[in-house]
Order: structure tokens, then sequence, then C-alpha cells
């Protein structure tokens, strides 16, 4: 069955930096796009960047400029780069992909930007 599973969470004060990563399983991982959401405490999960099977990058207005999804087909593995890290940006991050119209998710990595 298809398995995502997130690491790479933490602690981070403002300004800093953060590499998320997303292993999967159960998917012909070239082959799919691969996603990144977050969910903060009391908001509905909101979508972050998106990679596609040929590696095209789109972003949020909210990341752009700050995180950068990256892949790696050998791996599969999907990877979330974000710099210059706000407050704001605190959540619980989760990889995401879609297959057969049905959307699987892991379950979540937790990353506090905070002084």
């Amino acid at each position: 069955q298809v398995q995502l599973v997130e690491s790479g969470g933490g602690l981070v004060q403002p300004g800093g930096s953060l590499r998320l990563s997303c292993v999967a399983s159960g998917i012909i991982f070239r082959n799919n796009n691969m996603a990144w959401y977050r969910q903060a405490p009391g908001k509905q999960r909101e979508w972050v960047a998106t990679i596609t099977s040929v590696s095209i990058n789109i972003y949020a207005e909210s990341v752009k400029g700050r995180f950068t999804i990256s892949r790696d087909n050998a791996k599969n593995i999907v990877y979330l780069q974000m710099n210059s890290l706000k407050p704001e940006d605190t959540a619980v991050y989760y990889c995401g992909t879609r297959l057969g119209g049905s959307d699987y998710w892991g379950q979540g990595t937790q990353v506090t930007v905070s002084s």
C-alpha cells in the first residue's frame, strides 16, 4: 500500500532553516507528482508546494523565494528546504500524493519557529 513518512521537523529560531524529507513507498515514485502541505493550529490544511513528475516546481505565494521542493527518484524521497523561516510557518507539515483518484498523506512532522 501507499506509505509516506515525513521527517526533519523541529524547533528553529526565526530566520533559520530546516530540511524536511518524505520517503514514499507503494507507488512508482518517478511517475507521481508530490506535494507538501501544512496545517497550523486552528487552521485548515494549506498547500505549500508541488513538484511534478518532470520536476516542475510550483509554490504558494507565502513561501515563494524561501522554500525549495526537490526530489530524488532513485531514493523515492521528496524534500522541502525551508529558509528564512518565520513564526507563521509554524505548522505540521505533510507530504502528499494522488494515485488512482485517491489522496495519500503521511503522518506529518512538526515545525515550530520561535525564539
